[in-house]
Formats: C-alpha cells, sequence, structure tokens
C-alpha cells in the first residue's frame, strides 16, 4: 500500500512525482492484489523450485570459488536499502576488479555464471526478495545507491512502489549488454544514455499502473527469454 504523501521521503515530495502518486492512489484493489500475487506466488515458485536452485547451487561452488549468492546493496520503495539475493555469476571479489556494470564479454563472469545470466536463473533468489516484501515481480529494477543519487526528480516516482524483478524497460533493453560491451567508460554510457531510456519505459508503466498489466509483462518476459 502507499503511505500517506507526508511520510513519503523528503526528496521523493516534489512536484514531478505527485501526478504519479495521485494516481497510484486511485488503484487501491490493483495495489492489493499485487502484494498478494506477489506473496503467494514467490511462496509457491520458492518450494515448487528448490531442487533446482539447490543443483544450480552445487553447480557455483563446483564451477569456480566463492559463495553461491551475490549480494549487493540496492535501493527500493521509498529508497529503502536492502540487500538482493542472486545467483553468483562472477568470480569473487569482483566487485572490486571492475566496475559496478556488467558487459555482455566481462570476463569476470564464470562459465555457468555465462548461462545462469543468458537464461536469466541467476535471477531465481529474488524470490525470497519478494516473499519478504523487498522486491516484486514486476517494476523497476533496484538500482544502487551511487545512481540513484543521480535520479531526476521525476525519477524519483519509481521508488513509490517496490524494485522488480522484471519490467517493459527490462524487456526493451533486455541487450543493453551489447550496448555496453563497445563503451569507452560503461559506467558514463549506462548513467546517461541507458538509465534514462529505461526509465521512459518505467515512468510510463507507473503510469499506467493495474495488476492485470504487470500479468502481462511477465507473460512478455517469459516469452522474451525463451526468444
Amino acid at each position: 500500500m502507499l503511505r500517506d504523501w507526508n511520510d513519503l521521503p523528503d526528496y521523493m515530495r516534489n512536484d514531478a512525482v505527485r501526478p504519479y502518486y495521485e494516481s497510484l492512489k486511485r488503484k487501491r484493489l490493483s495495489l492489493i492484489l499485487k502484494r498478494g500475487f506477489d506473496f503467494a506466488m514467490s511462496l509457491f515458485l520458492l518450494i515448487f523450485l528448490s531442487p533446482v536452485m539447490i543443483g544450480l547451487s552445487i553447480a557455483i561452488v563446483a564451477d569456480s570459488k566463492g559463495g553461491v549468492f551475490f549480494r549487493q546493496e540496492r535501493i527500493t520503495q521509498y529508497g529503502r536499502k536492502f540487500r538482493i539475493h542472486k545467483f553468483r555469476t562472477m568470480v569473487a571479489d569482483a566487485e572490486n576488479i571492475g566496475s559496478q556494470v556488467t558487459t555482455k564479454n566481462d570476463m569476470r563472469v564464470t562459465k555457468i555464471g555465462f548461462k545462469l545470466r543468458k537464461y536469466r536463473l541467476d535471477e531465481l533468489p529474488q524470490l525470497i526478495d519478494i516473499l519478504l516484501g523487498n522486491m516484486s515481480f514486476v517494476g523497476t529494477r533496484p538500482e544502487t545507491t551511487r545512481f540513484v543519487c543521480r535520479y531526476t526528480p521525476e525519477m524519483y516516482a519509481t521508488l513509490l512502489l517496490p524494485a522488480g524483478v522484471t519490467s517493459e524497460a527490462s524487456i526493451k533493453y533486455k541487450d543493453e549488454d551489447k550496448l555496453l560491451d563497445v563503451a569507452d567508460n560503461v559506467e558514463d554510457v549506462y548513467m546517461n544514455k541507458v538509465l534514462p531510456g529505461k526509465m521512459k519505459y518505467n515512468l510510463e508503466s507507473l503510469q499506467n499502473f493495474g495488476f492485470f498489466g504487470e500479468i502481462l509483462t511477465m507473460i512478455k518476459t517469459i516469452m522474451a527469454v525463451v526468444k
């Protein structure tokens, strides 16, 4: 559910965010259905996919040194910080030997990690984050603090809802690593070209938010991965 406007963080209470807030405020039923679906489906999938996740965990540990999960601080609803769950797809301590943005031919990606990223299987542990309420199946991808600090006033509207595993922006930019792969400065290109483009879709999705629209986005995501 939405907080009262006066309970939002100061930086979110601006004229650019207000129209999105008022639009979401009128969609109480969709917001209730969204959280109910997230909780029930994430719990079911965690149980149903547990054998697959155990198998992938064993493969990750056998492939390279390091833990099973990649944990990194991200930003979600109302600017709240949390540590995301993802299967580790890169060598241990990868954050300290390269950019926070991953390119297509990133040498830090492990053999099993390449397969996991290709089929989005590294995202499976985010079911834990959805169950806990830190994320949703559909929503703006959670960014790191350094990128959120550079949001425009309007971009803060995306923090009205929990961060998501997928979105229309994720589908449109599913091959963003190809663009970043040829960049001289990966983080600069991501911040000034990729992120603004993705935010355009994120803000449109927020403005047109509806529970059944999110179900459609999930179906489109599955189709994109299969292709």
